[in-house]
């Protein structure tokens, strides 16, 4: 196998929650401000952490807990929305069968990570676990992946991280490994990456 380790990205890689993701922001940004923002001007928010997103709102005079906490009640609106993108739970289990090993890096917290039935389905399938509150830097630095690759023990030249955003080639890029854009989840061919997939299975070329 060309790389000993694959670590995926989890929203727009593994699962399709982009309808949940603007639809609950744009629902938060009316309630807690009035103001009307089109979906277009949210995408934004996609790849990174739900910290950064708000502060990039410049949402004002409300803890950002209570921010996140109505944040996390709106995407609970919009759970029938969410599910793993066609072929991801085969090409799994077909890595799996072929013993390549697996992780995530996500920017998610533990907590939306443990919540999400979605990934509770699959997650077995991956050795390694990285969320947003494992490491005081996120995306797009380098910290998680290496953090990763630290409990993992895999050299980053083994590595392939497979992910939807350019903040995910940034923290590739920036941990030393090479990066898989999948295309399936971000509709983007122009960030800089090692491999363009189109759809999971793609990525069985690239390894074997």
């Amino acid at each position: 196998m060309k790389y000993q380790y694959i670590v995926f990205d989890i929203d727009g890689t593994l699962i399709d929650t982009e309808y949940a993701v603007l639809h609950s922001l744009q629902d938060l940004v009316r309630e807690l401000s009035g103001r009307e923002i089109p979906l277009s001007d949210l995408t934004f928010a996609l790849g990174i952490t739900g910290e950064d997103a708000l502060k990039r709102l410049d949402i004002k005079d409300i803890p950002h807990a209570n921010i996140m906490e109505l944040w996390d009640k709106n995407m609970r609106k919009y759970t029938d929305s969410m599910m793993a993108f066609d072929g991801i739970t085969e090409l799994l289990t077909y890595l799996s069968e072929r013993g390549c090993e697996m992780g995530i890096v996500t920017s998610r917290t533990r907590e939306e990570f443990e919540q999400d039935a979605c990934m509770s389905a699959i997650s077995g399938f991956f050795k390694t676990i990285i969320c947003a509150d494992d490491t005081q830097q996120h995306k797009p630095k380098g910290a998680p992946l290496l953090k990763c690759m630290e409990l993992s023990g895999t050299d980053c030249g083994k590595v392939l991280y497979v992910g939807d955003s350019v903040y995910d080639g940034m923290c590739a890029e920036s941990a030393g490994t090479d990066f898989a854009l999948a295309v399936w989840g971000s509709h983007r061919t122009d960030i800089k990456a090692d491999y363009y997939l189109q759809k999971p299975d793609d990525l069985m070329d690239i390894i074997f």
